[in-house]
This record gives C-alpha cells, structure tokens and sequence, in this order.
C-alpha cells in the first residue's frame, strides 16, 4: 500500500466515461460494486487479488475508477445512499453464507448482529431459509428485529449456554471472535459449520484442538469472495429481498465526522459519505 491513498470501498454512481476497451453503451449506467478487483488472465486465483479503496484508490470522492467487469448494473428503486451500503458488507455476508453452504435446514448463530455485515448476514441467512439467531447490545435489538431475526439475545449473555439448550445451531457466522469465542464454538451441533470474516473484538482466542475434532466441526475462513456471490446479491436487492441498512450519510467534507462516528459504534447499519 502507498500514500496518499483514497479510502472508502462502498459506491454507487453512475458511469461517465469507459475505457478503450469496454462497450461505450455502458455509459450512464447506475452500478454498484465488486470491490476484490483480481487479475483479468487468472480470475479464480485468490493470491492475484487487491481491494478497491486499500490497494488503489476507492470511493471517499467525487469520481473513481474500476475494471468494467467489478461495476454491476442494477435496477431499483432504492437511492444512491441506500445502494451503497450493499457492495462490501453484504457481499462479504453471501460470500460467508456460500462458503458454509448455509440453506433453508440450519440455524444460523449470528454474533454482532447490528453491524453492517451483522446485519447482512441475518438478511441473507433469512432469504436461504434458515432460522437465525442474532446477538447484539440490547439498545440496538428493534433494528435487528426489523432484519427478520427469529430469536434475539444480549451481546453475550452469560448464560448463552442454558438460552441455547433447546436449540440446535448448525453455522456459527461471526466477525466477532474475541474473549467469548469459545462460548460460540460450544454452541455448535456436531459437525456443524464455524465460517469467519473478521474479528472486530479481538483477533487472539484460546480454544481446545480436541474440541474441533472429537465434534466433527468444520471450520471455514472467508476473505475473497467467489465472482458469483455479486451476481446473486444483485438479483437479491433488485428483487427486493433485501433492504439496505443505512444508518446516516455525511457530506464528503465532513468524512472525519463519519468516521469518529464509525468508531464509535453507536449505530446499526451502515454510515454513508457523499460527495
């Protein structure tokens, strides 16, 4: 990575001018985007990606640029604030579910059910079928109510075990980790599914290597998303199937703002900067 380098990896826009290469009728299209940019000549080789806003400059301004084939066109009714809070949670949320192979007979355990791709990953779970179990701070409970969650809990209660007995959770789908992740991995079925995309509470964990594989369990990492996963989360949002979780939007001169605020997490959702 090199500085200056512009963040911010979320946009929707509209495209005004094409490459030399690229079909010129593209032009004024309304897109959203793949943000893991990959090598044209080796597209399935996950060792030859980058990140839009990390590895070239992303979305915090008034114009960006990105291969033909990571701007999706997409049809709906939904505004450009709304759309732009799909591309990196949600994608990374379907990339989870896909890579855990999550359907309509699991239940899924959903840590940090509040955050973006918390949230996301309730929505999308819900729209596989399953049943869902979400955590998340009591204040923030009636937002992931409206996701569709079956059953919601504290962050983490104390006795998460006892509140679970009767349930049979197959997928652990967390970005949580952190001092509890133990007490997630106790909750799982054997040969059930742990899928992880982040660990926003902390990255190191203790945990008994016998457990793993005295119960069957599968445990899964997912970073780079597969190509079809932006595909499927277009149809969804055109669909109707999901909707956007916008938390607020800041003008791009006061980006210092949403991101204090970001930090802060005392929202639900996503925070969006316009330009």
């Amino acid at each position: 990575i090199t500085f200056p380098r512009i963040q911010g990896a979320d946009i929707c826009g509209q495209i005004v001018a094409v490459g030399a290469n690229v079909d010129p009728a593209r032009i004024g299209e309304r897109v959203i985007t793949d943000n893991w940019l990959r090598d044209p000549n080796d597209p399935l080789n996950m060792d030859k990606t980058y990140y839009f806003g990390s590895e070239c400059d992303g979305g915090f301004a008034q114009y960006a640029k990105i291969p033909a084939a990571n701007a999706w066109a997409v049809n709906s009714d939904y505004t450009d604030a709304e759309l732009a809070t799909f591309s990196c949670s949600y994608s990374t949320a379907e990339g989870m579910l896909t890579r855990a192979d999550v359907k309509a007979n699991d239940t899924v355990l959903v840590p940090g059910a509040s955050g973006g791709v918390g949230g996301a990953l309730v929505q999308l779970s819900k729209c596989r079928g399953a049943r869902v179990i979400a955590m998340a701070s009591d204040s923030k409970h009636d937002a992931v109510r409206e996701l569709g969650a079956d059953m919601i809990l504290p962050r983490m209660p104390e006795n998460l075990n006892a509140v679970l007995a009767d349930e049979k959770i197959t997928v652990v789908a967390d970005v949580v980790g952190g001092t509890h992740w133990g007490t997630l991995i106790d909750q799982l079925e054997r040969g059930g599914r742990y899928v992880c995309s982040g660990a926003i509470a902390g990255p190191i964990v203790d945990f008994d290597l016998r457990t793993f594989y005295l119960r069957d369990l599968t445990f899964l990492g997912s970073t780079v998303i597969d190509p079809k996963v932006m595909g499927n989360l277009v149809k969804l949002i055109e669909s109707g199937a999901i909707k956007p979780a916008l938390a607020a939007t800041y003008p791009l001169s006061s980006l210092v703002a949403a991101q204090t605020a970001f930090i802060a997490k005392e929202h639900s959702g996503n925070i969006v900067v316009q330009p």
